[in-house]
């Protein structure tokens, strides 16, 4: 199956909604409630919508699996995600005469090359990987073409392995600013976009790195689920993206584990396609996890 979204994550979405269809005639069994969720602007602000769903209508589920793609391999963690905006003064001046002003973009290439520098100095973690940082975006501002730019903005994606948090993080940035002597600012940017219904959530784009435990009993059903229906017993590791998880494991505390059909590394491309066979493959560990959960079976 080929198309954009095919991987990530329409065909999580129709495995889930398929075998959830098979399970009504047994539902008189279910000791407990299956809940299918699907939520919105996972991919501007991951956890928002999990938080509203949450928080503003009070759902509290036991356990959490996020259908983001695996390739029907086991995911239990991820790590974290800040976006900062460093602000960077200048002093405007003609272009004509650049010595009576403060080339802000200047300032800021100094910023983006200690940036590039720190990046092979972030920790690691044994089992996440190392953190990471890069410069995503960049605007000036300035009066004209032919005018100095008093003011340029950085946008900077900043991963967090385990054991990090935001507020080191952005310390961190503060103190190559300092040392660099770069006239800037920094501050975690705010999401604020309508959702298709036109409502609004605000929400701090810092997200926290997690890991459920190996030995945890969602682990197990899952990974027991997976050699039952495949006959071989799944690889057991974490996404390179940022999930829903953030939330749901991140600060909820919520034991989240993730199982999806598609190859991560094909999302988000020209190229992005699924094979049908795993979609059966994740329709039926789906089925056979909830089975497991609410069943006993």
């Amino acid at each position: 199956l080929f198309g954009l979204g095919a991987v990530d994550m329409k065909s999580a979405l129709a495995s889930m909604i398929y075998r959830a269809h098979q399970l009504l005639p047994h539902q008189d069994r279910l000791n407990g409630t299956l809940v299918l969720a699907f939520v919105v602007q996972e991919e501007p602000c991951e956890g928002l919508a999990a938080r509203v769903l949450f928080e503003e209508d009070g759902f509290q589920p036991n356990f959490v699996l996020l259908g983001e793609p695996t390739n029907l391999q086991i995911s239990r963690g991820q790590r974290g995600r800040v976006m900062f905006k460093v602000t960077v003064e200048g002093r405007s001046a003609h272009g004509s005469r650049p010595d009576l002003g403060q080339n802000a973009i200047y300032a800021a290439a100094r910023l983006v090359f200690a940036v590039q520098l720190l990046a092979g100095e972030l920790p690691q973690d044994p089992f996440l990987g190392p953190a990471s940082i890069a410069v995503t975006h960049i605007e000036s501002l300035a009066a004209s073409l032919n005018a100095i730019p008093d003011q340029c903005k950085v946008y900077i994606d900043r991963r967090l392995t385990l054991g990090e948090t935001v507020m080191a993080a952005q310390a961190q940035l503060e103190s190559l600013i300092s040392r660099e002597a770069i006239p800037a600012t920094v501050e975690i940017t705010t999401y604020k976009e309508p959702s298709y219904t036109g409502l609004v959530r605000v929400a701090r784009e810092a997200h926290p790195a997690w890991v459920l435990d190996r030995a945890h009993p969602l682990v197990a059903a899952l990974h027991q689920t997976i050699h039952t229906v495949r006959g071989s017993a799944p690889d057991v590791g974490h996404w390179p993206f940022s999930t829903d998880g953030v939330y749901t494991m991140g600060q909820a505390n919520i034991p989240t584990v993730g199982f999806g059909p598609g190859d991560p590394a094909l999302a988000h491309t020209s190229y992005e396609a699924v094979r049908l066979d795993d979609l059966r493959t994740a329709a039926h560990v789906y089925a056979g996890l909830a089975a497991s959960l609410l069943m006993g079976e």
